[in-house]
């Protein structure tokens, strides 16, 4: 059997992308992975999602997304996709146990954010510690907190968490900043925001939640301050490994795109984060598996048309 379209990923993006191929009729059939959901599930209230004026906690979105999606016809597979093969058609996904031919495929498998790895940040995660200042900075209004990294991500959250907190504070373990000219000169012209420097977060402080941080400098001196938040800024890995010698990716390896949701395979489309290094909102994400699906749809009838002129 060739599916009419495989969607790689169970995100808001691929589930977007199901819920508008589905009730196209075109009965897609969604890889979610061994773990479903995307970083929505690591996410507690979520109160910038459009028809939700009170806020969803983020599996609460994903299952609503998941049920409207399997109304109008989706199919789930709950494996990793281990290789894909885009040379030639059909076009052919595998997991581990199985392999399926596809006319289309749209890919949503995201990115997860870079962690530090230590047990506190996972107890705390959600709690007081968070990977996405623009999700989550409202919650932290008047609190003190700090901002572990040194690239352009930890300076633009930098910069939006001072319109809501009282202080912010860099924790970077170097002595200098990789992020660009304009973007440190900014930060280090702000009165809201302090710099650590050649130190590092060894553990953060909280039993429900955050409350302070042990910080390690390079000659191993360990200080504590206090802090109501702490955000981890040292970048994202989108999740294409996978992908890796079949489609062009690029140095970071996340997807390049044309045209936003469009590659260079024919019949293949992107949809989140795994090629958006810049938004990466649960919103976005979504309206780019809309574009895809849209695209899809396109696709699809172009080569019903086509079949039905031979």
């Amino acid at each position: 059997m060739v599916e009419s379209v495989v969607i790689i990923g169970s995100g808001p993006a691929g589930l977007s992308a199901a819920i508008y191929t589905a009730r196209e009729g075109f009965s897609p059939l969604l890889i979610g992975g061994a773990v479903s959901g995307g970083q929505l599930m690591l996410t507690t209230a979520v109160e910038n999602m459009p028809g939700f004026p009170d806020g969803v906690q983020g599996p609460e979105l994903i299952e609503l997304m998941r049920k409207q999606a399997e109304r109008f016809g989706t199919r789930f597979v709950n494996e990793d996709v281990t290789g894909v093969e885009f040379s030639s058609k059909p076009l052919v996904v595998r997991t581990e146990s199985n392999e399926y031919q596809a006319r289309s495929v749209i890919i949503a498998t995201g990115a997860n954010a870079k962690v530090l790895g230590i047990p506190s940040e996972s107890k705390l995660f959600g709690h007081g510690v968070s990977t996405c200042a623009t999700c989550d900075g409202p919650f932290f209004k008047n609190r003190d907190v700090v901002v572990v990294g040194g690239g352009d991500t930890a300076m633009e959250d930098s910069l939006f968490l001072t319109r809501f907190c009282r202080s912010v504070t860099i924790v970077h373990r170097r002595d200098a900043f990789k992020a660009s000219k304009a973007m440190q000169d900014k930060v280090m012209s702000n009165p809201k925001i302090k710099v650590i420097w050649n130190s590092e977060v060894s553990e953060i402080i909280g039993d429900e939640s955050v409350s302070g941080v042990r910080i390690k400098d390079s000659s191993g001196r360990v200080t504590e301050m206090q802090a109501g938040g702490v955000f981890v800024a040292i970048g994202h890995a989108p999740n294409t490994k996978f992908l890796a010698g079949s489609m062009r990716l690029d140095s970071e390896g996340y997807i390049i795109t044309h045209d936003e949701v469009l590659t260079d395979k024919e019949g293949v489309y992107v949809a989140g984060d795994n090629a958006d290094r810049y938004y990466r909102q649960a919103g976005t994400a979504s309206a780019s598996g809309i574009k895809a699906a849209l695209r899809v749809r396109e696709y699809l009838q172009g080569m019903q048309k086509g079949h039905s002129e031979e």
